[in-house]
């Protein structure tokens, strides 16, 4: 299989996909495709939050395979981007895959003060929103397996795999860069 120059960014709940994602399109000058933009949008035009809507799309699996579909559709015309998408690594395997992991109670409170997610997540504290991401997650987990039989969170999928809970946006995005280029070399 041919390498693409891609890179997948996947990861978990607020391990910094969307910010690194940023850092490495504006390193590279690459574009982005992002299908979490996409899930908000439709949830919001549900007008539901984030985990209702991940309950919906467990009914309605052709929202998932539309969501899916659309980043390997993206790539079939487009080269040097970042998919951040939870699966950008199924979508386009011969994409250079990233997971990012991150501590769940880092995750929470970064969940929790990150202004852009109150249109779709709204808590009074963090152990809330901390409950949320978890329910998510397994939601998440759940419908990958019925849907597309892959686990996210399998490491074996990935060519890197980065814990960003002590790391700097900045050095994480620095890391996948160096590594991206090596593995493009190979």
């Amino acid at each position: 299989m041919e390498k693409r120059k891609i890179i997948s960014l996947a990861g978990e709940l607020a391990s910094g996909k969307g910010v690194v994602s940023k850092i490495i399109t504006e390193k590279l000058n690459y574009g982005i495709y992002r299908n979490g933009e996409y899930f908000r949008k439709l949830a919001k035009e549900k007008n539901m939050d984030v985990t209702t809507f991940n309950k919906y799309v467990k009914d309605h699996p052709e929202i998932d395979f539309e969501i899916e579909r659309s980043a390997a559709q993206y790539a079939k015309t487009h080269d040097e981007f970042v998919i951040d998408a939870r699966l950008g690594w199924y979508a386009v395997p011969n994409s250079f895959k990233v997971y990012l992991t991150v501590d769940i109670d880092e995750a929470a409170r970064r969940a929790f003060n990150d202004e852009k997610r109150k249109e779709t997540e709204k808590f009074e504290t963090i152990e809330e929103q901390k409950q949320d991401l978890i329910t998510r997650y397994k939601l998440e987990n759940e419908r990958y397996w019925n849907l597309y039989k892959v686990r996210k969170e399998d490491l074996s999928n990935y060519d890197l795999v980065i814990d960003t809970t002590e790391g700097k946006p900045e050095k994480v995005a620095d890391k996948i860069i160096e590594e991206y280029e090596k593995w493009l070399r190979k």
